[in-house]
């Protein structure tokens, strides 16, 4: 509402800035255009007077009777356009120069009277009274008319200087109101800015403990996502270690006390009881092979008791050989001094992309390198399968590894398009650990 307020009153400003000099041009136009035409007039009443007296004279002094007439044409011609344009001249009279002008309009009249005896005398009366004429009213009375003339162009250039005050007052009136309209536009975008400015900073803080809300969620979320890790890798190993020790070595007795047994018959047993037991003994041991299996699987104990590469070469045997895939494992001089947290990550990770490339990828080959700088641990497992869009297929457990890495803060990417293979890259930062 202030922003649509502030942009009414920025509009109404301008479109009364342009109605305003609208009309001061309009005015200003009148005004000249009126001037012009009443002191073309004025010049004209002006120059048609002097020339009647000059028709006048050549008149009078003109011995030629042919002459005479062409001069008595041409004044009463002179006559008829004065007569024209003191009509013109009247219509455009403002109330305060009438009195003036209608005085001018007599003189005028009295002027071309007093010609009318003149004009129609022969040749002898206009040699024997022309002179005399001339002097004694002609020139008189023409030059009473120039000053009433000159005094109507004062009235003229008088009206012209009231009208350029009219101008005047009309632009200090509009800039009064300019003035205004700013002032009060000025004000009201300072009470607008200070309001803006005020929720701005008031949204500003209550975002910050928005956003500080979200990171203090975030890293409870990081914490415990490393915690339940933390629980998982260790209910793993004890459970590793139940089916391995306890499980596992109740079910091997089991198969060694049947083969006891079958031992210890005599020769004239019967041969069926001997291979039910040998049924019981095949799958004594096949048990004792999935519960090894189950063992290595959830916390190999070769990562605890020899170290992460053999855990890795042995992971890398067992994909070889219960899948159509080979995998090699090519790893450099890496300490055995790596924290305990980055051999589970990695030993997790190629265990969960392994995984993904036997379900997904109709892969044949894999490889999985690993290396250490002085503070970086660097892990790239490739694989020649089919590929795919990681940005649009990303599923459980690509988004477990993110975790993980992104917990040891450490960096993750892929890198695949279909038909190519696919590339994953980690990378662990070791600090001074390693």
């Amino acid at each position: 509402m202030g922003f649509g307020g502030l942009l009414l009153l920025l509009a109404f400003t301008g479109l009364n800035a342009l109605s305003v000099l609208k009309r001061i041009q309009t005015r200003n136009d009148s005004i000249r255009q009126d001037y012009l035409n009443r002191d073309r007039i004025l010049q004209q009443l002006r120059s048609d007077l002097y020339l009647s007296g000059t028709y006048v004279r050549d008149f009078l002094l003109d011995p030629d009777q042919q002459g005479a007439d062409l001069h008595r044409k041409e004044l009463e011609d002179v006559r008829a356009r004065i007569g024209s344009m003191i009509s013109a001249y009247r219509r455009m009279l403002h109330p305060e120069e009438r009195q003036s002008f209608e005085q001018f309009a007599n003189e005028v009249g009295s002027y071309f009277e007093s010609l009318t005896p003149a004009i129609h005398w022969d040749s002898a009366q206009r040699r024997r009274f022309g002179y005399a004429f001339m002097q004694t009213s002609l020139l008189p009375r023409r030059m009473i008319i120039v000053r009433l003339a000159d005094q109507i162009s004062r009235f003229n250039q008088t009206e012209l200087e009231a009208g350029n005050r009219q101008v005047s007052e009309l632009f200090s009136s509009f800039r009064t109101n300019l003035v205004g309209l700013l002032i009060g536009t000025l004000l009201l975008g300072i009470v607008l800015a200070g309001g803006s400015i005020y929720r701005v900073l008031d949204l500003e803080r209550l975002s910050a403990e928005r956003f500080k809300q979200v990171l203090e969620a975030r890293t409870a979320l990081r914490e415990l996502s490393a915690r339940l890790l933390e629980v998982q890798e260790s209910e793993r190993r004890a459970i590793s270690r139940e089916l391995h020790d306890e499980i596992g070595q109740a079910v091997s007795a089991l198969s060694l006390a049947i083969g006891n047994v079958a031992a210890g018959l005599a020769p004239g047993t019967i041969v069926e009881s001997k291979e039910q037991l040998q049924d019981i003994r095949r799958l004594a041991e096949k048990t004792v092979s999935v519960v090894r299996d189950m063992s290595l699987l959830l916390r190999p104990s070769m990562l605890d008791d020899l170290g992460l590469i053999p855990a890795l070469e042995w992971q890398a045997r067992e994909v070889s050989r219960t899948h159509n895939l080979r995998v090699t494992v090519n790893a450099g001089s890496v300490s055995e001094n790596v924290p305990e947290e980055h051999k589970t990550c990695v030993y997790r990770v190629v265990q969960e992309a392994l995984r993904n490339v036997t379900r997904h990828a109709n892969a044949k080959t894999a490889e999985v390198q690993l290396s250490q700088n002085r503070d970086l641990l660097s892990l790239t497992i490739h694989d020649d399968g089919q590929g795919f869009v990681p940005e649009r297929n990303r599923g459980l457990g690509l988004l477990g590894i993110e975790e993980r890495v992104t917990r040891l803060n450490g960096s993750f990417s892929i890198e695949s398009l279909p038909g190519i293979g696919t590339t994953l890259k980690v990378g662990l930062p070791l600090g001074a650990a390693g």
